[in-house]
């Protein structure tokens, strides 16, 4: 009963903001047909956006793949979803402890501070609960003191991410009801930052003049598979037609599996731009009973795509800076004595498309490339210091991805190693 409690009711998303836009609207004691209604879109929007993701994922794994077979590519590739599977085979009392506990202080302290965030990216409390577990037990504490030192650690970041990057959300969103609640925030802050200082008198990428002719690129969704064919039609010509056709495409002609793998990513995108709007049509009203009932003035803290539909063109351009600093990182990591980082895309797409928009809501076009590059230099150097030590935890084959995972995961393995 616990373990489907905590992980596939509070691990699921979906469920997770279900759950409490349910409260809200029972708070404000709705109608049963509007709190049916309320919950199931809510659920349903979150479900659209997790389907979009998930698009996304796939093409992108079929991207690295040509990627590495075209260049030859070695290294370790990080991926925070593998490693927090990993961490919970050995720790996954701990993680689960931590999860729960700070879910409750992130509540609490909503409640008892001026930051009234409450974080609802459940897989990431999740992720962040699973790093925890790994570094602060590796750390020789003791079970009660793992917990308690996690679930503090975890509350807080759940209130000061969203925080520390409102200013921002707050431009971008128009809004003031919304914040982000991603474990990326050290990097979207730092491309906020890095834009304001690089972008100033530069338009937002949004405001981008084309030419009549080429007024069709104004679509984002037709900017998007026009980029990405691009990019797979370069792959799969240096991959080769043999390689592609054998191992990837299942037979399928090499130049119309790039064609479909890059309007099959557009399509991703729009799926996703689908599912947060509806979420933030479902939730922001039915969010209203818990700030007016439990934590007043909450906001929820949403995935980083929440921010994805305010500047679409800068997403792309944010994904393919972040992407280029990760391909320039591989060749100055060995410099620093660090291990060759491979650019996963999964974390380049999502982080580096919400870098680009922070980049962007500072510092227009400049501030949308030099913030989102930033970040992916942030994102590969981050991980590439982590790495020795998740491999004498016992987890060597890869690493954390996102920004908040390796500064937190760094600092408290410092402390862990001045203690012992």
């Amino acid at each position: 009963m616990l373990q489907f409690l905590i992980y596939d009711v509070l691990g699921t998303p979906a469920i997770l903001v279900g759950v409490f836009s349910l409260t809200g609207l029972l708070l404000q004691k709705r109608a049963i047909s509007e709190i049916i209604a309320g919950t199931l879109k809510t659920i349903m929007g979150f479900v659209i956006l997790t389907a979009g993701a998930g698009i996304i994922a796939s093409t992108l794994t079929t991207f690295s793949q040509l990627f590495g077979h075209s260049f030859h590519l070695q290294g370790v590739v990080p991926n925070t979803d593998a490693m927090a599977v990993l961490a919970q085979k050995d720790y996954g009392t701990a993680t689960a402890m931590i999860m729960v506990s700070g879910m409750l202080i992130n509540i609490l302290l909503a409640r008892l501070t001026p930051l009234k965030y409450i974080f609802l990216t459940g897989h990431h409390t999740l992720y962040m609960a699973a790093m925890l577990a790994v570094v602060l037990s590796a750390g020789g504490l003791s079970a009660p003191i793992v917990v308690a030192a996690g679930s503090i650690t975890l509350g807080a970041m759940m209130v000061i991410s969203p925080a520390i990057l409102q200013p921002f959300t707050r431009k971008i969103t128009h809004s003031d009801d919304l914040a982000l609640g991603h474990f990326g925030s050290a990097g979207y802050l730092l491309a906020a930052l890095i834009g304001k200082v690089t972008g100033k008198g530069s338009p937002s990428i949004e405001e981008v003049k084309v030419p009549d002719s080429l007024n069709f690129l104004r679509d984002s969704s037709v900017a998007i598979a026009l980029t990405m064919m691009a990019l797979f039609l370069v792959l799969v010509t240096v991959a080769g037609k043999s390689f592609v056709e054998e191992t990837l495409s299942a037979g399928q002609n090499y130049i119309i599996f790039a064609v479909i793998q890059s309007l099959t990513f557009a399509a991703g995108v729009y799926i996703i731009l689908a599912g947060v709007r509806m979420v933030i049509a479902e939730i922001v009203p039915a969010f209203k009973g818990i700030a007016d009932k439990l934590v007043k003035n909450a906001k929820p803290a949403l995935d980083c795509p929440t921010v994805f539909p305010f500047a679409p063109n800068a997403v792309i351009v944010g994904f393919l800076s972040s992407f280029s600093a990760g391909l320039v990182s591989m060749f100055l990591c060995p410099l620093f004595g660090l291990s060759v980082i491979v650019p996963g895309l999964v974390p380049h797409f999502f982080c580096g498309a919400t870098a680009g928009v922070y980049g962007n809501i500072t510092g227009g076009r400049r501030g949308a490339v030099a913030g989102s590059f930033s970040h992916g230099l942030l994102i590969s150097f981050l991980p590439a210091i982590l790495l020795p030590m998740m491999g004498n935890m016992g987890l060597s084959s890869t690493t954390f991805g996102d920004a908040d995972f390796g500064i937190i995961g760094i600092i408290l393995s410092h402390i862990m190693t001045i203690f012992n």
